[in-house]
């Protein structure tokens, strides 16, 4: 039995989310067809670094499924990419240990998120980009933005719907990236609650925009409390961006 080590990017606007589900298209329905499909028939099940949500694009995905094939990676690689969708593409491939894990193995992830402020719409990017058509106090979300580095309990900043009681995670990277009228919300940690990011991000636009009664990121944490931060901001301005392991 072999261990096999992908990595993938999609495009998620048409798809319900990543995980496959009784109803919508999903990530991991498409890649499972494809790979099935490469192995003659042969039922052939992924498991990925997590789930992403309906229309969340992913650049470095990462899953492993076991495979008693004798075919190459790279053979792998082309035949999966042949056979795939166009909004699914396979770009790296290659073997790894039986006691990798998609998901378990994974140390960090880093999510970003893409926000065009501009007065109009942007009709080729209203799927890859939430747009802000007011003015963003820039230097505010920037110094805000800092006070989600370090080790914290972010229940203030997820989803009431999780069912996770531990909400304890560390950010180590958390900066915002000017390119113009494209600014680039970066997190980078060990792990990342059910629309951590989005609300995260909402809630610096709303600092940004003036909405928040207060500047102090660091009192939201400390409330615990999900009515205090902003709302989730939309999901097609979020990227699974990397997934770093030790290998």
């Amino acid at each position: 039995m072999r261990r096999i080590q992908c990595t993938v990017a999609y495009d998620g606007t048409l798809f319900s989310g990543y995980q496959i589900q009784p109803n919508g298209r999903t990530v991991q329905e498409e890649i499972e067809k494809a790979l099935t499909r490469l192995h003659g028939g042969k039922e052939v099940k992924i498991h990925a670094s997590g789930r992403t949500d309906a229309s969340v694009h992913a650049k470095g995905q990462v899953f492993h499924f076991d495979t008693t094939s004798t075919i190459s990676v790279n053979q792998i690689e082309r035949g999966a990419n042949a056979l795939l969708p166009e909004d699914i593409v396979v770009v790296d491939t290659k073997e790894t240990s039986e006691d990798f894990h998609a998901r378990f193995s994974v140390k960090k992830k880093e999510y970003r998120y893409k926000v065009l402020c501009s007065k109009s719409r942007d009709v080729f990017l209203r799927h890859y980009m939430h747009h802000v058509p007011y003015e963003l106090d820039r230097k505010v979300m920037k110094e805000a933005i800092k006070g989600v580095i370090g080790t914290h309990d972010f229940t203030s900043f997820c989803s009431a719907k999780t069912e996770i009681e531990d909400k304890v995670r560390t950010i180590y990277e958390a900066e915002i990236i000017e390119e113009g009228d494209v600014l680039t919300f970066r997190f980078v940690g060990n792990g990342f609650l059910y629309n951590m990011v989005r609300i995260l991000v909402g809630t610096l636009l709303d600092l940004g925009s003036g909405k928040s009664f207060t500047k102090d990121i660091s009192g939201m944490l400390e409330a615990k409390n999900r009515t205090l931060t902003g709302k989730t901001a939309p999901g097609h301005g979020l990227y699974l961006w990397k997934v770093y392991y030790d290998n």
